[in-house]
């Protein structure tokens, strides 16, 4: 036997387990066999699936089927990893596992147990008093304790991250909007100049889409509330007292401050996992909006002289190491990445989804969870940080933006019910060729409107 280092047995045999561990034989073997990726799942999956264990452990004393000492003992080991963040290096299993989850289910098993049974003054390892099946996984399977793992992950990180992000958001380009009202620019589409446009109106499109993405958001929460566990293994709940999942739920309820429920279909929890697919789909519709609003605000801030240059971006670094007083738009770029990412990780949700729901599992269960909490994440800090770092401090450059509207081609489309669209399309042509306005040439060939020109070729009424 090598130094600092116990023995445990399973139905296997025997293998050493680091000492000091408070993860046991069958962790032990996983990390042998899965050396795969070097990424263990994050620890707020880790702090969730605790949480499980921790109401499944009340549920079953309400009930009758484990006894006081045993389930205080659980509920305060779980309390540890919970509140005090403790134990979370004791979680060291490869995302790339099996895909019920099972690893890392049956490793918070022994971590629970060997620390519960500590707590009762009993030493690690020995399965005893508290023992990682019999007790901690008591009425419970792998196939239902990660599904329901992975929606209460999901809420918590939606609630506590992406929806205060999002409503920042939205409160910034509130102000952005009636702080651009009044100002007209030239518009554009296939990146070429168009009838004037209100930037106010610009920015109520990124608005809109962020509003429909949080109402989009909260609905889908309704669909991470239902819970499978008590399904036990195939939704069938054998092994799971009456009234444990209910009791289950109204724990993690109180927990979340949230309204958690039963899944009806408990198999569909187990076998299948759409809310989460739907979910990932709605950040991917969200990076999309993201990703047009930091491309927009890029383009309209490139310059500073050869660029559109109608929005000034905040100067946060230099942007060179070599072009001395070069400041680039890092913030937009940092978003821009950060939602090419999620659109990859949605891809890998339905993958996984669409290949691994066979029967009566999905088998990629991990994978699932660990890519929509990312997008969960990385969505959430990149929207603050552009919030935070570019969106509040952009400002119009006014002078440019009048400057280029009053060179606008594209004004002549009020001639058309005038002259017809021919002969509009011929004083644009010209105009340009000339590097004139439409109103130069308007006098100069003594075409006569019936009007004043300038009225109607005031921007602001073509808006």
């Amino acid at each position: 036997m090598v130094k600092g280092t116990r023995v445990e047995r399973d139905s296997i045999g025997e293998l050493e387990v680091p000492e000091d561990a408070y993860f046991g034989i069958n962790t032990q073997r996983t990390l042998m066999n899965f050396r795969i990726s070097g990424r263990p799942l994050p620890s707020e999956f880790i702090i969730s699936l605790a949480e499980v264990k921790k109401a499944c452990a009340q549920a079953n004393l309400e009930l009758g089927v484990l006894e006081e000492r045993t389930a205080k003992a659980i509920e305060r080991a779980a309390d540890e990893i919970i509140f005090e963040g403790k134990y979370l290096d004791q979680f060291p299993i490869d995302i790339f596992q099996t895909g019920s989850g099972t690893q890392t289910n049956v490793n918070m098993n022994e971590v629970l147990a060997n620390r519960a049974s500590e707590i009762l003054g009993y030493p690690k390892g020995k399965k005893s008093p508290v023992h990682p099946n019999d007790h901690i996984n008591m009425s419970q399977s792998s196939n239902d304790v990660i599904p329901t793992t992975m929606h209460v992950a999901a809420v918590k990180s939606i609630r506590g991250n992406l929806l205060p992000a999002l409503n920042t958001i939205i409160n910034a380009l509130n102000s952005k909007t009636e702080e651009f009202k009044g100002i007209i620019k030239v518009g554009r589409t296939h990146l070429q100049d168009a009838v004037p446009i209100p930037l106010s109106m610009e920015f109520e499109v990124y608005l809109t889409q962020m509003k429909r993405s949080l109402e989009e958001i909260n609905s889908l929460l309704d669909d991470l509330a239902l819970l499978p566990i008590g399904g036990t293994a195939l939704g069938t709940g054998i092994n799971a007292p009456s009234g444990f999942a209910e009791s289950v739920v109204r724990r993690l309820s109180k927990a979340a401050e949230f309204s958690f429920r039963v899944n009806p279909v408990k198999a569909e929890g187990i076998s299948s996992h759409g809310a989460i697919v739907r979910t990932s789909s709605a950040l991917r519709s969200l990076a999309l909006s993201c990703l047009k609003m930091a491309s927009d605000i890029r383009l309209m801030g490139t310059g500073p002289r050869a660029g559109l240059g109608e929005l000034s971006l905040p100067q946060n670094e230099p942007g060179s190491s070599i072009m001395a007083g070069k400041v680039n738009p890092t913030q937009a770029e940092a978003l821009i990445q950060v939602c090419l990412q999620v659109m990859g990780n949605d891809a890998t949700v339905a993958l996984a989804e669409g290949h691994e729901s066979i029967l009566d599992l999905n088998a990629a269960k991990p994978l699932m969870i660990v890519n929509l909490l990312e997008s969960i994440n990385i969505l959430s800090g990149g929207i603050h940080s552009f919030t935070e770092h570019c969106l509040k401090s952009i400002r119009p450059n006014v002078e440019k933006i009048r400057s280029d509207l009053e060179r606008n081609l594209m004004v002549a489309t009020r001639l058309v019910p005038i002259l017809g669209y021919d002969r509009t399309a011929e004083i644009a042509k010209k105009a340009n060729a000339t590097e004139k306005t439409i109103r130069e040439i308007i006098i100069e060939d003594g075409i006569d409107l019936g009007d004043d020109v300038d009225k109607i070729l005031d921007p602001g009424r073509m808006v």
